[in-house]
């Protein structure tokens, strides 16, 4: 095999592997970014359900039912 033909082969090698990277970095970009996403609407969730808990909570009435431990 010619050195020019050696060249020429692990040139195309290494073009396919930096296109095999680019389409995983383009993929896994899509994932985080969608994670994100989603951990932003759970940050917002757990707020809201805070906000509520909080606001339903009556530090005024307590049963002594609710203070046994569980093996009660």
């Amino acid at each position: 095999m010619d050195p020019s033909d050696i060249v020429e082969q692990r040139l195309t090698d290494l073009e396919v592997k930096l296109s095999l990277t680019e389409d995983l970095a383009d993929r896994l970009n899509e994932v985080v970014a969608r994670q994100q996403s989603q951990i932003d609407l759970l940050v917002r969730e757990v707020r809201r359900l805070t906000k509520l808990t909080e606001a339903t909570d009556d530090p005024g009435f307590r049963s002594l039912r609710d203070e046994l431990p569980p093996h009660y």
